[in-house]
C-alpha cells in the first residue's frame, strides 16, 4: 500500500499540529498549511519527518487553489481553521461580528473543501473540525453555535453528495490550545477550572485527545457521516 498524505489546514498550531504529529506517527506523509509563514517554519522543523507547509489562507479561494496546485493529488483532507467571532449574549451580538464568524470558519471551512475535490483521492477523506458549542447549547454561545452546527450539517449531506469520498466531523470541548490565549493568563486558569469541574472526565481536554479522533476518522474506511463530540462528557454536564 502506497504512503497516504494527508493535508491539515490550520495545522500550524493546537488540534490541526497536533494532528500532523499524530499522523506522522501512522506513517503519514502531511503538509500543513496557515497564514503565518514564520509559525508554519517553526511547527515544521517540530514535526521533521515527511511534513512539509505552505503558507496559505483557507479562506482566500485563489490562495487555496494555488495551494492545492503545489501539492497535487492526496488522500486525506483536515479541515482544522479555527474561529472566535460570534461569541456573546445574543441581545446583544452584532450582525457584523455574526458575519465575520461565518466568513471565517463556516466559508473557510465550505470553500477549503470545495476547492479541494479536484485533487482529493476518491478512496479518500475530509474532516471538519467544528466544536462542542453545536451541541451544548451554553449561553452567549447563540452565534458561534449556530456556526459549528452548520458545519456539523455539511457532514451527512457531504458523506451522500461525495460518495465514495468520506466525510466526517470532530466536535471538540475545551481543548487548551492557543485559541483561548486572548484571555489573560490568570482568567484562562479559572476558566479551565471551571470547565474541568463541569466536565465528567474532570479536565480540560488537550489537542492530542482531538487528534487522536481525527485519526480514528481518518484510518477507519467504514467511517462516514458522522460526527464525533470529543469533550470530555462537557456537552452532557449539568
Amino acid at each position: 500500500m502506497s504512503q497516504q498524505h494527508a493535508v491539515i489546514l490550520g495545522g500550524s498550531s493546537g488540534i490541526g499540529l497536533a494532528t500532523a504529529k499524530h499522523l506522522l506517527g501512522l506513517g503519514f506523509k502531511v503538509t500543513i498549511t496557515g497564514r503565518d509563514q514564520a509559525k508554519l517554519e517553526a511547527a515544521t522543523k517540530t514535526l521533521g519527518g515527511d511534513a512539509t507547509s505552505i503558507v496559505a489562507d483557507a479562506g482566500n479561494e485563489q490562495a487555496m487553489k494555488g495551494a492545492f496546485a503545489l501539492i497535487g493529488p492526496f488522500d486525506h483532507l483536515i479541515v482544522a481553521v479555527s474561529g472566535g467571532k460570534g461569541i456573546g449574549p445574543f441581545a446583544a451580538l452584532s450582525l457584523a461580528a455574526l458575519r465575520e464568524g461565518v466568513e471565517e470558519k463556516f466559508l473557510a471551512h465550505f470553500a477549503a473543501a470545495q476547492t479541494a475535490l479536484p485533487s482529493l483521492s476518491k478512496t479518500g477523506s475530509i474532516v471538519f473540525v467544528t466544536a462542542v458549542s453545536a451541541q451544548a447549547a451554553m449561553p452567549g454561545t447563540a452565534g458561534i453555535g449556530a456556526i459549528n452546527a452548520a458545519l456539523n450539517q455539511l457532514v451527512p449531506v457531504l458523506a451522500n453528495e461525495l460518495k465514495p469520498i468520506r466525510v466526517n466531523g470532530v466536535s471538540p470541548g475545551v481543548i487548551d490550545t492557543p485559541w483561548w490565549d486572548w484571555l489573560p493568563a490568570d482568567q484562562k486558569a479559572q476558566a479551565f477550572a471551571e470547565f474541568a469541574a463541569r466536565t465528567p472526565v474532570g479536565r480540560v481536554g488537550r489537542p492530542e485527545d482531538v487528534a487522536q479522533a481525527i485519526g480514528f476518522l481518518v484510518t477507519n474506511g467504514f467511517m462516514t457521516g458522522h460526527t464525533l463530540i470529543c469533550d470530555g462528557g462537557l456537552h452532557r454536564a449539568q
